[in-house]
């Protein structure tokens, strides 16, 4: 076995896919720190801030996604294919690579092609449950499949298709990762009901708007907490909103310390991304699940379902979501902590915390327990 891998991951741009990027980087680092990572994507602001603080080198492809845009617009990101490759192959053999894991992204075709071409070990790792148009080629000729879902659509379990979950990065640790100081939950009280609302860094206004409508209407709200991720284009509004309620309430765009947050909340109102879920499930935390009704083929709502169809989650579409509903739902979750320890344990049960793990220990030849083919 070699040691002193050389490992490239491929993919970013948004958290969904760069997150898990970074979490099997972190386990590479935990399990053989002589491994050589090097992470290649985008030249997006959120990509390339984010890796800088969390200490990876990173380089840039030109690519473009095929999907969507105009006949013009896909002729032009199709020729663009041929260039990113070359690009990559370059990379590859400027890096020395040994092993090459795309996350998913378009970004991550050129990468995990070359490394197929150069005869090298690669590996794509997909979050949700239904992939995207890149991970659906490249699932193709990858030599690994790592899913998060066990029913994903089109990759089955067998030989080269392990269930590992999502992986989670550490939230602290890394470089440029130091502790804020924050203290959200200092005003909360051990007999609070404490309701996380959140449609993730960026917010999402329809969470936002259906959410102040229900608090209005929920009756018995005298030992309600609510800590509320309003999105950077909404926090005036919504914090506008919530003066003189007489609500106990913290309203932000965004908070540093959301683990801890999520470790105490009582229930969580949010988006079905798959990293999301993954946190929910490791931390066993009942929730109202609104998938985004836009992401790419409807991937979230098929990860709520996955949840919801379990017992693990409650799940209403974005275009069914409205205040009384919303009200309704935390009434009915609030008055029964039985059905809220069903749906925590429902969610757990489907949790798996060690994909990072499993997925750096194939990368290093290493034996883990956690890899699951066939069952």
């Amino acid at each position: 076995m070699k040691t002193n891998k050389r490992v490239i991951i491929a993919g970013g741009k948004t958290g969904g896919h760069l997150f898990p990027g970074i979490a099997v980087a972190q386990a590479l680092q935990a399990l053989a720190p002589e491994t050589g990572i090097l992470f290649v994507g985008t030249d997006a602001p959120f990509e390339v801030n984010t890796l800088k603080r969390y200490g990876f080198a990173h380089k840039t492809i030109t690519s473009r996604p095929i999907k969507g845009g105009s006949l013009a617009g896909k002729i032009w990101s199709a020729a663009l294919v041929g260039v990113s490759l070359i690009q990559a192959l370059y990379i590859l053999i400027r890096f020395r690579a040994d092993f090459i894991l795309g996350v998913g992204g378009f970004s991550s075709f050129a990468l995990v092609l070359a490394g197929r071409l150069l005869g090298r070990r690669t590996a794509i790792q997909e979050q949700n449950a239904v992939p995207g148009m890149t991970n659906r080629l490249l699932s193709r000729i990858a030599g690994t499949i790592f899913i998060s879902f066990g029913h994903t659509r089109g990759m089955p379990l067998n030989p080269k298709t392990f269930l590992v979950g999502n992986p989670i990065r550490k939230q602290t640790g890394a470089a440029g990762e130091e502790t804020t100081g924050e203290t959200t939950l200092d005003p909360v009280a051990p007999e609070d009901f404490l309701i996380l609302v959140t449609g993730g860094s960026q917010g999402a206004a329809s969470i936002n708007r259906a959410f102040t409508e229900a608090v209005q209407m929920i009756e018995d709200k005298d030992n309600i907490y609510i800590v509320h991720q309003t999105g950077q284009h909404s926090e005036t509004e919504i914090t506008e909103f919530y003066k003189d309620k007489g609500l106990r309430v913290e309203a932000r765009a965004f908070f540093h310390d959301m683990p801890a947050i999520q470790d105490r909340a009582d229930l969580v109102i949010t988006r079905a991304g798959a990293g999301t879920l993954s946190e929910l499930c490791i931390k066993g935390k009942p929730a109202i699940l609104i998938p985004f009704p836009h992401a790419a083929d409807d991937h979230q709502t098929a990860n709520a379902k996955n949840l919801s169809d379990r017992g693990a989650a409650l799940m209403v579409a974005d275009r069914d979501l409205t205040g009384e509903r919303l009200s309704s739902m935390i009434s009915e979750l609030k008055a029964n902590p039985e059905k809220r320890k069903q749906m925590a344990e429902a969610m757990k049960a489907q949790a798996m915390p060690h994909g990072a793990r499993a997925i750096a220990s194939h990368i290093l030849d290493i034996p883990d327990d956690a890899l699951k083919g066939e069952k």
